[in-house]
């Protein structure tokens, strides 16, 4: 009999120091999201870091993000699809980082589930389109309820026509119900988000697994290629700001954009100029939906978002005029991809006949009919749901500033969502006694403790991943957006353990080589650090960071698979692209001249930074 051998290991959650402040971190999350349920199972699963989604430290009311999306995710693997070889994912948070475990499905429950699946899924692949409209109408319908959600100050007293109409209740239980309408909205919008997107990640996955079958040795990218140059909203945004600044170039008006920082100075320029008037209009026109859209990834209330942060769009209208005057074409070559496609669709499928060559244009045509849905979804939940429920956490905070519970708005974020529920009670009822409320006294001082907690925590960055990993990675969704591989894990490994040649390697998400100058981008205020031709290094990449792709030469992740923003983006825009490295935004410096091979997945330091 042959031993097996013994598997490296992470660290397990209860190995790892906590950081010098950040004694107690535990108890500022829901209890059953952190690694205590005192069963045994946390230190003998594998977990990994999803820093693509989560890659800072969580204040506590922000892991409501976390909760609505993976509960969501699961319940439709699960309960609603039940998908054969894949339940939820398994989520707590360590340290601050949220960490997530795939559930498999047992073996010999996979065949009862494969006819349910097939009923279920393939209703919604007969009737995609109308299924989608359907979805668009209920997902705008609710943030447009979302949108009238109020949070206003008690008054001293209540109206006298209240009195006489005998309303009988007053904005007290106004400010609880919308509270938590507002969470359960939200909810509903998450609850939506799942509806189609595993569909769309399984379409693919079914046309990456039949070519894999009948054409052995196809590179991953060649099958990525033939689902690409697709219309697709989450480029809207972007696409918005490309036409203004063409527009603005056409009506002479590029004088007045020196000082975007100064959105009321930029915008009063530009309507004292001929043909201002009309490009304003037209500026104002693209902002409802398309300006709903964060430099974040919309799961942190410090994220900001377009709509309110009006220099950032400008800034990059601005970067836009510069570039089109210099003779540079500022739009995705969406007839060169589009063109590309065609051809290796054509190739690939002229090798088959027959029934195979049938099967062959039925998964494309369906992988590339769900594939949008991939990316726009980002739009109308994370994006546009994400910064109405931020935008109305901070109308919530300021009444609680107002009543002297904590200084600023954003310092309810420190409160988990219970909590704010009970500050509420709090607040309410000694309005309703004439009381003084208790917590003006408590929570200045407990949110002191917890930012201190938080900003510890902040110092360390987390492990990619813990316990003992799997000797195999099988799970297709975690390969597939995460890029969480057997290889990657073993490179993790090895690199903790020194047996890396140097190079940084990850998933070759999009192909092609280049050398260039490291640009490290750790958050979203640096992108205007960005210089044309530098290759970006992140930790992740987020939708609204297109304006920068057409200046860069390529892209490095730590985290990330073939269906990451990162690499989906780094196709239309024709750019290689390395993702899940784990670790390149920690070792690449900015100013270091690197190689990056997005045909091979590897990324070398040429030079050390100047």
């Amino acid at each position: 009999m042959t031993a097996q051998p013994i598997m490296k290991s992470f660290p397990k959650p209860s190995e790892i120091s906590v950081p010098e402040g950040a004694e107690g971190w535990e108890d500022l999350y829901p209890y059953f999201l952190s690694f205590r349920n005192g069963s045994g199972s946390e230190d003998e699963k594998f977990w990994f870091c999803d820093s693509q989604h989560w890659p800072t430290v969580y204040k506590p009311f922000e892991t409501i993000g976390g909760e609505f999306a993976v509960k969501c995710l699961g319940q439709y693997n699960t309960r609603h699809l039940l998908i054969p070889p894949a339940n939820g994912i398994e989520f707590k948070i360590h340290m601050g980082y949220l960490y997530m475990s795939p559930i498999p499905v047992p073996e010999e429950q996979i065949p009862a589930r494969v006819p349910e699946f097939e009923r279920r899924a393939g209703h919604y692949f007969m009737n995609w389109d109308s299924l989608l409209e359907a979805w668009k109408v209920k997902v705008r319908a609710t943030i447009a309820e979302m949108e009238t959600l109020t949070f206003a100050p008690l008054p001293d007293m209540v109206p006298f026509d209240d009195i006489v109409q005998g309303v009988a209740k007053d904005g007290s239980e106004v400010l609880m119900e919308n509270y938590d309408r507002l969470i359960q909205l939200c909810y509903q919008n998450w609850q939506y988000h799942f509806e189609f997107l595993n569909l769309g990640y399984l379409a693919y996955l079914d046309f990456f697994g039949f070519c894999k079958e009948v054409f052995p040795g196809i590179p991953d990218q060649a099958i990525a290629k033939m689902v690409q140059g697709v219309d697709m909203e989450l480029f809207r945004p972007d696409d918005e700001l490309k036409k203004l600044a063409l527009l603005a170039i056409e009506n002479g008006l590029q004088a007045a954009f020196d000082n975007t920082d100064d959105v009321d100075g930029t915008l009063s320029k530009v309507r004292a100029l001929p043909g201002g008037q009309g490009w304003v209009h037209a500026y104002e026109a693209a902002q409802d939906p398309w300006f709903n859209f964060t430099v974040g990834n919309g799961f942190y209330g410090h994220d900001k978002y377009w709509i309110e942060h009006q220099d950032i769009p400008l800034g990059y209208i601005k970067d836009y005029i510069r570039r089109a005057e210099a003779g540079h074409d500022i739009m995705r070559p969406v007839e060169a991809l589009v063109a590309e496609r065609d051809r290796i669709t054509d190739e690939y499928r002229d090798l088959l006949d027959g029934e195979v060559q049938a099967q062959f244009d039925a998964k494309r045509g369906l992988a590339a009919t769900a594939y949008p849905y991939v990316e726009n979804h980002n739009f109308y939940i994370e994006h546009w749901t994400m910064g109405v429920f931020w935008r109305k956490v901070r109308e919530l905070g300021a009444v609680f500033a107002q009543a002297g519970f904590w200084d600023k708005a954003e310092d309810m974020l420190y409160l988990n969502r219970s909590e704010v529920r009970d500050a509420l009670f709090d607040y309410v009822t000694a309005w309703a006694v004439g009381a003084e409320a208790t917590g003006p006294h408590y929570w200045p001082v407990e949110i002191e403790r917890r930012r201190k907690i938080i900003d510890a925590l902040s110092t360390q960055r987390p492990q990619p991943a813990l316990n003992t990993p799997p000797a195999e990675i099988t799970e297709p969704f975690t390969m597939m957006l995460y890029g969480i591989t057997t290889e990657q894990v073993r490179q993790w490994l090895a690199a903790d353990e020194g047996e890396d040649d140097g190079a940084i390697t990850g998933m070759a998400a999009s192909p092609g080589v280049v050398e260039g100058v490291a640009r490290v981008v750790t958050h979203a205020d640096q992108l205007g650090e960005v210089q044309e031709g530098d290759i970006l290094v992140a930790t992740i990449t987020a939708p609204s960071w297109g304006p920068i792709f057409g200046k860069i030469k390529a892209t490095v992740t730590d985290i990330g698979g073939m269906m990451s923003h990162a690499a989906i983006v780094c196709r239309e825009y024709a750019l290689p692209a390395v993702t899940g490295t784990g670790k390149g935004s920690t070792t690449i410096k900015t100013g270091q001249l690197i190689r990056v091979d997005g045909n091979t997945g590897r990324v070398e330091i040429l030079e050390s930074a100047v």
